[in-house]
């Protein structure tokens, strides 16, 4: 099992992800003796009676209301008790494990003044693979996702539900079956634990991994598709990208060529001939004749551009949110100064989930728009109506599966509004404009999940038409590709329920999380 390190070096998307599948974590010695110094410099400002917000004051609108500091532990408790009230289905386990993992990075960079055992206990959990129950809804990513890291801290305290390796069961039992004591916040323990961006942070790094292998499963079947169809090369020439030179444009031009490499069906260059002036006048219908192919080929390097692209920003900025402080107040050591702000606001996460979810719902869409062409008889040169080689008619083959594909889209699209923009003022008007970030990120998972079940009825639709045409004269890696779908979709000879075939290659590519996909991601190597 793989370890991570928290020692003060950033983390990125796929550290999390890796830890949300099961990689234990290990805290580095000087983040723990730097995390006791913090705590050591609050207890005698709190000794000072100085006012430190949510230590010795209330929360949000009763930030005015002094408490005494001899009630602290009793504040911090009532804090996770009064947030404790998200509702809805629970958060995925990896989901949670990712939110932890990047609460414990937050906490570890040293201006939260946590205790040391407070980041211990994270780990621990984490290592011991015990997972809190969170309710998806109940934040506005204002004050960063209090309600979904109260239900952690509650967890923690040994007075909620986890899932214990798998096995739901009461916090108590969990922590007292290991000898564990539960944790008793103080100070500013519970406070350190809710009040920031880790819930959209992990929730948004873990679609940022997905959303990476969506575009590389689609690059491949964009490949196989064109060459089911004969496409042409020309319009995916890297001198292209020079000509325009976005980054993500520039990387699908060779992605592409790299994945067609050694295909025999790709025409090179111009098309094979020239129609005599009698032959121009008639209707066109081979596609091998037409001097540029539909958009789905000709522009693929400049749509997948795009999405790889705004993934690039996606993830550059979860991956700063990941390695930043973004609790209230925090404590600047040098400065010896106590600073009260607002880093835990959401709204840079917010936005990149947003744009993350339109870029998605385009590749679902390229995706329909393939499966449709490909099963469609008047558009697919001379393959079968809807890939079915024998009996069409008595046998439909993919119609069902092509009209789930349109399905997904026009659900998608109903999912494409932005919550980034969906303020609605909370918290007796305290949070009077906040950023709905957590909400975000939870559509863009929602998204990823329809697109991956799109996704494995064009992997399927691509792996019929390859059989069909005969993989002779196909590049490699689709030839891979036909193989890694076959592995969890027999080829369609006669009709049969689908449904199995899809749900089977959808959960392949989600288990594919934090490595290569089988055989596939192989050939990049």
């Amino acid at each position: 099992m793989s370890l991570v390190r928290v020692d003060g070096a950033p983390l990125s998307t796929n550290h999390i992800e890796q830890i949300a599948q099961g990689a234990r974590v290990q805290i580095g010695r000087r983040i723990l003796i730097a995390a006791g110094q913090q705590r050591h410099r609050l207890d005698e400002l709190i000794d000072q009676r100085r006012l430190i917000y949510g230590v010795t004051t209330g929360y949000g609108p009763l930030a005015g209301r002094h408490i005494d500091p001899s009630r602290s532990g009793e504040l911090q408790r009532n804090l996770i008790y009064h947030l404790a009230s998200g509702t809805g289905p629970p958060l995925e386990r990896r989901a949670v494990r990712a939110i932890m993992a990047v609460r414990l990075n937050t906490l570890a960079q040293g201006y939260s003044a946590v205790r040391p055992e407070t980041l211990e206990m994270l780990a621990a959990w984490l290592n011991a693979d015990i997972v809190p129950i969170v309710p998806a809804r109940g934040t506005v990513g204002a004050s960063g996702d209090l309600t979904p890291l109260a239900h952690i801290a509650l967890a923690l305290m040994g007075e909620a539900e986890v899932c214990d390796n798998g096995q739901r069961r009461p916090a108590a039992s969990a922590i007292t079956e290991r000898g564990w004591q539960p944790l008793k916040p103080e100070a500013k323990d519970a406070l350190g634990l809710v009040n920031g961006t880790a819930a959209m942070t992990g929730i948004a790094a873990l679609n940022g991994q997905a959303a990476l292998r969506s575009v590389d499963l689609a690059l491949r079947c964009t490949v196989a598709y064109a060459e089911c169809l004969q496409g042409q090369l020309e319009a995916w020439d890297p001198a292209f990208g020079v000509m325009r030179p976005h980054s993500g444009q520039q990387e699908a031009h060779e992605r592409l060529l790299k994945l067609a490499a050694g295909s025999q069906r790709l025409i090179p260059g111009q098309p094979r001939y020239l129609r005599s002036a009698v032959e121009q006048s008639s209707p066109v219908h081979d596609s091998r004749s037409l001097l540029q192919d539909p958009y789905t080929i000709r522009c693929a390097p400049q749509l997948f551009g795009a999405v790889l692209d705004v993934i690039e920003f996606h993830n550059s900025t979860v991956d700063r949110e990941i390695n930043s402080v973004t609790d209230n107040p925090v404590f600047d050591p040098e400065a010896d100064a106590v600073l009260h702000g607002g880093n835990f606001y959401g709204q840079h996460v917010a936005f990149a989930a947003d744009s993350l979810t339109n870029a998605v719902i385009k590749t679902a869409v390229h995706s329909e728009r393939m499966v449709a062409r490909l099963t469609d008889e008047n558009q697919n040169g001379e393959l079968p109506a809807f890939l079915q080689g024998l009996s069409t008619g008595l046998h439909s083959g993919l119609m069902g599966a092509q009209v789930t594909a349109s399905a997904i889209v026009a659900e998608l699209r109903s999912l494409a509004h932005p919550a980034s923009i969906q303020s609605v003022p909370t918290n007796a008007n305290n949070q009077d404009v906040v950023t709905m970030g957590t909400i975000a990120a939870r559509k863009t998972a929602e998204v990823l999940t329809q697109t991956r079940e799109l996704q494995s009825i064009a992997a399927i639709t691509m792996a019929q038409g390859v059989d069909l045409v005969g993989s002779d004269g196909f590049a490699p890696a689709t030839v891979a590709l036909r193989d890694w779908v076959r592995d969890y979709s027999p080829a369609i000879s006669t009709d049969r329920p689908l449904y199995g075939d899809i749900e089977r290659v959808g959960q392949a590519l989600h288990d594919a999380a934090g490595q290569p996909i089988d055989r596939i991601s192989n050939l990049d190597r």
